[in-house]
């Protein structure tokens, strides 16, 4: 009998939690405040607010650009030959990447040849001097040519051998000087393949990198955005962050085959990292004026558009709009209204540039920073 009491006062007490938690679940899911619902939901919209920066939307100039691969060629190049080629080199007195000056000694052949016709053609010299006196001083004359008139003293000297004494001398001080390999303008030494007391042909290439001209192909459509004098911004390849400006000088008259200009622009060599036959990124660069610009980024698609967000600060929501682009760059669009949804874009407008990937319309959003 008392198992029996102690099973029932079990169950009772069972149901009762059973029921207690019951009651809990009923109070918490329809017996919960207002206030407490109204925090709940507070929350949860706080949480789905999207957080977006913005910019106004301005009238200014667009640099519109047309991208183009390019190469670079030194303004001069010249390949040298050793002097006196095919004989013993003397001395080679520069080595590859160094930077000469005009006139700067590169090479010197063996002398010791020209050295001794040079001093023989100075002593036949002196031998010449004295027969040219004894002549004149065999016509009347004491020697001095001052007082001997032009035509006599021409045939005299030819006479003497003093004439072909002073050819001889100059012509063996030009071989001397033809030993020496000069540079013929400022640059710097590449391709150097000459060795000191070898016998060679080529000594090297010299190259002037103080300018470079940019050579390039522009589709026969872009032609219209290149003219002569228009500006253009190069990169290499392997240095995106190096830029330099420099214009348009050259417009080949004539489309290839494939429906292509070739172009050539002109900049000043400012960095030390650029070289002859590098390959460059070639940006044409047009200024057009009074468009609405915004940032790449700000665009996004939305079935088969362009779409911007524009921002509503009275209700918080981003208004989805239609648009055209009209011009693009690495950076920037120009746009305009959409024609075919006849939608428009005017001054002022707000225009969201981040976190509108997956914005909707009408979606309720935060702006992060205050535009004016």
């Amino acid at each position: 009998m008392k198992k029996n009491i102690k099973r029932i006062v079990a169950a009772v007490a069972a149901m009762a939690v059973i029921g207690g938690l019951a009651y809990m679940v009923y109070s918490f899911a329809h017996g919960a405040t207002t206030d407490e619902k109204d925090g709940l939901q507070n929350v949860e919209r706080e949480e789905a607010v999207i957080e977006v920066d913005t910019m106004a939307l301005r009238r200014q100039t667009f640099q519109k650009q047309v991208l183009c691969n390019g190469r670079l060629t030194a303004i001069r190049r010249a390949e040298l030959m050793c002097p006196k080629a095919g004989e013993i080199l003397q001395s080679v007195n520069v080595r590859n990447g160094q930077h000469v000056a005009a006139g700067t000694i590169l090479a010197v052949a063996d002398t010791r040849e020209r050295k001794d016709a040079l001093e023989k053609a100075r002593h036949d010299l002196e031998r010449a001097k004295v027969e040219l006196q004894d002549k004149l001083i065999g016509l009347g004359y004491d020697g001095n040519t001052a007082s001997v008139p032009a035509e006599k003293l021409h045939r005299v000297e030819v006479t003497s051998g003093y004439y072909s004494a002073k050819f001889a001398l100059r012509s063996a001080e030009q071989a001397l000087r033809d030993c020496s390999l000069k540079a013929p303008f400022g640059g710097r030494i590449a391709d150097l393949v000459a060795r000191p007391y070898q016998r060679g042909d080529k000594l090297c290439t010299l190259i002037d990198d103080s300018f470079f001209d940019v050579e390039f192909k522009v589709l026969e459509a872009e032609l219209v955005s290149v003219s002569k004098g228009t500006r253009v911004k190069v990169s290499p390849f392997v240095d995106g962050e190096l830029s330099l400006d420099g214009t348009v000088t050259e417009i080949n008259p004539s489309v290839d085959d494939k429906g292509l200009v070739a172009v050539k622009a002109r900049i000043k060599n400012t960095s030390s990292r650029l070289m002859d036959g590098m390959n460059v990124k070639v940006i044409i660069e047009n200024s057009v004026p009074d468009m609405f610009v915004v940032p790449k980024e700000a665009v996004v698609e939305r079935d088969g558009y362009n779409v911007v967000f524009v921002y509503n600060p009275a209700t918080s929501r981003a208004v989805w709009t239609y648009v055209d682009i009209l011009y693009g760059n690495l950076t920037s669009f120009a746009i305009t209204g959409c024609e075919r949804k006849s939608t428009t874009v005017k001054e002022g407008d707000i225009i969201i540039t981040s976190g509108n990937l997956n914005l909707a319309d009408d979606t309720e959003v935060k702006a992060l920073n205050k535009t004016n």
